[in-house]
């Protein structure tokens, strides 16, 4: 006999905690849940969100917490919750059915299965009763009820073709393709065609920050010196920068904007998309210099640490709500803001006016205001926000969701250890080193788990975790050139071949022993972070140029055609995959040979960073003999410098900071 009652209480995820006291029979994805619907021949109801999500929030509360819609629930369905973050295996599997069924993708997620967690019929968000032209959950769910028990035939045929077209697309099969600067010049060329050039962005609304386009065309820039692409890149990131999407009182991006001049934000603020901001806006310093890169990392970098830490880990996102209302921390009526001289400017520049820009009341912004003005009125400006930040401090906050995913975590180390190289910031070094410890203190049997809180830990992790770790400790031995970041990552690769690895050489996101997904996904596809495929290609070319080991290098760019294969097949959503091939066209090695850590030629290095490259400190010792790259040949070392290498090619050495800095930046 079944339980009848909600069995989310024990739950690591605090998204399904969320849920833990709707009246709804909750189940947990997993074997049981399947088993449960196989053995009382009931379909199954699945419902996919993550914590800061506003819309699943206006579900749960129209129809979760409705005793009239549990009760429907209960005696028709098999319910089961799923944190698409801490399953985003599930997830992609089940949004690309819904694709499939012609309908778009979002949260919630509301999919109908078979027992066997075959998807034949689903859709996002649906109201009690029907209104926005969308059809009533409760209509909903008595329709696919009677679909079940009267129809099963064409239910049958639904799951059949539903099936076999994501089969297709997520664990696709296709020839290799060759690595060819032309197909990446190319897509960077459509990336420039799609841009909105004056106000950044992809044209039109919404506007997401679009990572893998944006490192297009920073790529393409540093590949062909294509200074409409660089501009198009610092056009959308300053923009961003000084619109509504991002936090001007407590630092930080939100996940997207809802219209297309980057005004009004979804709240909900992801630990992805400022990992991600930190790694462009180091870019955009080094490149230009401009004082507002560098305070919006030192913003953001101030809220993860005064808000986002938990046990040393970054938690994974703040909600959009706090309240019940999207927006309500962050947003301001104009009798809310002190109406004195000392914010006459304010009000001004930050487009606070009686009305309100959005709903009454007003987002803060610079959108009129991009560029910096004078020491003194920014200097009264900044006094002002900070008064602003203690009033708002008062308010009641966002929910915050603790559980640390591995992935992310792993990519705002990177970040991190990137800009403390860049700023000569130790302190944001420490914060990634001790966030790197927490997160490798948690595995179990050498394996990594996909998401911790507290003593739980979910196993097993993904392939995602494992390269995103792998890429955090290659730029943590970069920071610090400690050896023991490379035996780290070796470790991971040797655990993602383990788990992970497909027959034909490539790897899955979900783990070989994962015994709950109808199909093991490729992971290829990018969603607000690129893809798996893409950070396994890029952390194995990273870890091969590291060591010199010429057997990984040539096994990256095996996986690397094949994954080009299929995306050349598809031709959607796997600009990541696109972005790390092009690393292989000429994997980049500067080595730094000093008598010592903190020489004037690695602060060079230090203050000019590349993706695209990997740099290597060996103390000087004269006459020493070195080999640069595999099969190269030795140099002899007769006086500090540095050696930047392209592919088997290696530049004559420099000997001052100012020769390396013009060598590194100089146009291709």
């Amino acid at each position: 006999m079944y339980s009848q009652a909600n069995l989310l209480g024990h739950e690591s995820s605090p998204y399904l905690r969320q849920h833990a006291a709707n009246p709804v029979h909750w189940r947990p994805w997993g074997t049981s849940a399947l088993d449960e619907a196989r053995d009382t021949g009931k379909p199954i109801l699945l419902s996919v969100g993550y914590a800061a999500c506003h819309w699943c929030h206006v579900m749960a509360h129209e129809c979760f917490e409705d005793s009239e819609v549990a009760e429907l629930m209960n005696a028709l369905y098999v319910n089961v919750k799923v944190d698409r973050e801490e399953r985003p295996d599930i997830d992609q599997i089940y949004m690309a059915s819904l694709a499939a069924m012609g309908e778009q993708g979002g949260w919630p997620l509301t999919m109908f299965l078979t027992s066997e967690g075959k998807p034949f019929w689903g859709g996002t968000y649906f109201p009690k009763h029907s209104r926005y032209g969308r059809p009533g959950f409760l209509d909903v769910l008595r329709t696919i009820g009677n679909v079940w028990k009267d129809d099963r035939i064409r239910v049958e045929q639904n799951v059949n073709a539903i099936t076999t077209h994501v089969s297709t697309r997520l664990d696709a099969k296709a020839e290799a393709s060759p690595i060819d600067q032309r197909l990446f010049d190319q897509f960077a060329g459509n990336v420039f065609g799609m841009m909105d050039l004056g106000k950044g962005g992809l044209s039109g609304a919404p506007k997401f920050p679009n990572v893998p386009f944006m490192d297009a065309l920073w790529l393409s820039w540093l590949r062909t010196g294509t200074k409409d692409h660089r501009d198009a890149f610092l056009k959308s990131l300053k923009t961003m920068l000084q619109g509504g999407i991002y936090d001007h009182l407590g630092g930080g991006l939100s996940r997207y904007a809802v219209d297309d001049d980057w005004l009004v934000p979804h709240f909900e603020k992801m630990l992805y998309d400022n990992a991600q901001l930190i790694r462009h806006a180091t870019y955009a310093f080094a490149e230009t210099g401009h004082a507002l890169f560098r305070s919006r990392i030192e913003e953001t970098v101030a809220w993860l640490h005064r808000e986002m830490l938990v046990d040393g880990r970054f938690a994974s996102s703040l909600d959009a709500d706090s309240e019940g209302e999207e927006g309500r921390f962050y947003v301001w009526s104009s009798g809310e803001i002190p109406d004195n001289p000392e914010f006459a400017s304010f009000r001004t520049v930050y487009d606070v006016r009686e009305e309100g820009n959005w709903e009454g009341k007003t987002i803060l912004n610079r959108l009129h205001s991009l560029d910096a003005l004078d020491r003194d009125t920014e200097a009264q400006l900044a006094k002002a926000r900070q008064e602003l930040w203690l009033l708002r401090e008062q308010r009641v906050r966002p929910g915050r969701d603790d559980k640390a995913l591995t992935d992310w975590n792993g990519l705002m180390i990177r970040g991190l250890a990137e800009a403390a190289r860049v700023f000569d910031r130790a302190d944001w070094l420490d914060m990634a080193l001790r966030c790197y410890h927490s997160i490798s203190e948690s595995m179990v049997n050498g394996r990594l788990p996909h998401s911790v809180l507290g003593d739980s830990r979910l196993f097993p992790g993904l392939s995602s975790d494992y390269a995103a770790m792998i890429n955090a400790a290659l730029s943590l031995y970069q920071a610090t050139q400690d050896e023991i970041f490379i035996a780290d990552a070796r470790h991971w690769l040797a655990a993602l071949d383990t788990s992970h690895r497909t027959e034909d050489g490539g790897y899955a996101l979900s783990a070989a022993d994962s015994a709950d997904v109808i199909i093991r996904v490729r992971g290829d596809q990018d969603e607000a972070i690129p893809s798996a495929t893409s950070q396994i290609i890029e952390a194995m070319t990273r870890l091969a140029v590291a060591t010199g080991d010429d057997s990984l290098r040539q096994r990256a760019e095996t996986i690397a055609e094949i994954a080009l294969g299929r995306v050349l097949q598809q031709q959607y959503g796997q600009a990541g995959v696109l972005n790390s091939a092009s690393l292989l066209l000429e994997p980049m090695k500067l080595v730094l040979v000093t008598p010592r850590g903190d020489h004037e030629l690695r602060q060079s290095a230090d203050h000019c960073p590349d993706p695209r490259r990997t740099d290597i400190w060996i103390e000087f010792r004269k006459d020493e003999k070195i080999e640069l790259v595999p099969g190269g040949g030795v140099v002899t070392i007769k006086k500090p410098a540095a050696y930047l290498c392209r592919g088997l090619v290696c530049l004559a050495p420099v000997e001052t900071a100012a020769e390396l800095e013009s060598l590194l930046r100089r146009a291709p």
